[in-house]
């Protein structure tokens, strides 16, 4: 199978399944793109390697999920809808039994925002994918890391540490039963992009930041970029392993295993989760909680923001809790 017939059997689609926004998709040499008038571009880029950002053998149609839902989960962070996607492919061959899957697990989550692929490019190499996604916000609604304030609370989305405990039991770091494997495993590598909680977090968060590297890390872009502090319950923190619903807590499930300090690392820095950390001020909790039933999204305020600098994690008595909890480093 050459290149061109490649793109044509699996990434080429009909017309009307481009969407609005998009003018001309696949087959040129570039795309066309249509914003709605008035409207602002959001563009970010992620790229996965296999060996670094996921197994050389996972499962194809889960790995297509993957590689535009860490994308989309960039768009929600910034509040803006989803409109295409450009996809570049290395591939050590041109296998259908794998392509045929990976481009049903790409388009079936494109579908179910509206995204379109657009354009991209395909060659021999190691496996190695690269999305650039695009979507639209209105002027000065885009949701930025630099907004929050002092006296503002923190909220996280969904669950925290899943993916990180699927990724240590998969290494053979931990133990986990089949059923709990199963449920972590799909935080892992079928995450969702919380696209619908960013659009309704449009002019009521004050900051936000997309949770890939880990909660702590991810946190600390939106101090750092604000230029606040911010002290986090990792009580309330905890409950957020979804794991841990298969036992009276996280601690009780897993504590003839994992040391509670190896949970708070999945949970606080362990990444892949993809989520939303974002900052409101404290009058706007009957917002933010509209906002999650809007979207359909639990949100959980696990702390609030400093005027004094720095991350300070706390136990349920408010007495800081020792740890030295890093998040993930592409080069480290």
């Amino acid at each position: 199978m050459g290149e061109f017939e490649l793109i044509a059997r699996y990434f080429r689609r009909p017309e009307r399944a481009l969407g609005a926004g998009v003018a001309l998709g696949v087959g040129d040499d570039c795309a066309l793109l249509q914003p709605t008038p008035g409207m602002q571009w959001a563009v970010s880029s992620d790229m996965l390697v296999s060996g670094r950002h996921f197994f050389p053998d996972v499962d194809p149609r889960t790995l297509g999920h993957k590689a535009l839902a860490v994308n989309l989960s960039d768009l929600a962070a910034c509040g803006a809808r989803p409109l295409g996607f450009t996809l570049a492919l290395a591939l050590p061959e041109a296998n259908a039994a794998w392509l045929q899957p990976f481009s049903e697990g790409l388009f079936a989550l494109a579908d179910a925002h509206g995204c379109a692929l657009v354009g991209g490019d395909t060659t021999r190499g190691p496996l190695n994918i690269c999305i650039t996604v695009f979507g639209e916000v209105p002027p000065s609604q885009a949701l930025l890391r630099s907004g929050a304030q002092g006296g503002d609370d923190v909220y996280v989305s969904g669950t925290l540490g899943d993916a990180a405990l699927a990724l240590q039991c998969l290494q053979g770091k931990v133990h986990l039963p089949p059923a709990l494997l199963t449920q972590a495993r799909q935080r892992l590598e079928q995450p969702t992009p919380r696209v619908a909680l960013g659009l309704a977090l449009r002019e009521v968060a004050s900051a936000v930041a997309d949770v890939s590297d880990g909660l702590l890390g991810d946190l600390g872009h939106i101090l750092q970029q604000s230029g606040v502090g911010a002290t986090l319950d990792a009580g309330i923190a905890m409950h957020l392993l979804a794991a841990g619903a298969y036992s009276t807590g996280a601690s009780g499930l897993f504590s003839s295993q994992m040391p509670v300090a190896q949970l708070l690392q999945c949970v606080l820095a362990g990444g892949d989760d993809y989520e939303l950390v974002f900052t409101a001020p404290p009058d706007r909790a009957a917002a933010v909680q509209a906002a999650a039933l809007a979207s359909d999204t639990p949100v959980t305020r696990i702390g609030r923001i400093d005027a004094a600098a720095g991350l300070r994690v706390v136990d349920g008595r408010g007495q800081p809790l020792p740890g030295d909890w890093k998040s993930f480093d592409h080069f480290a």
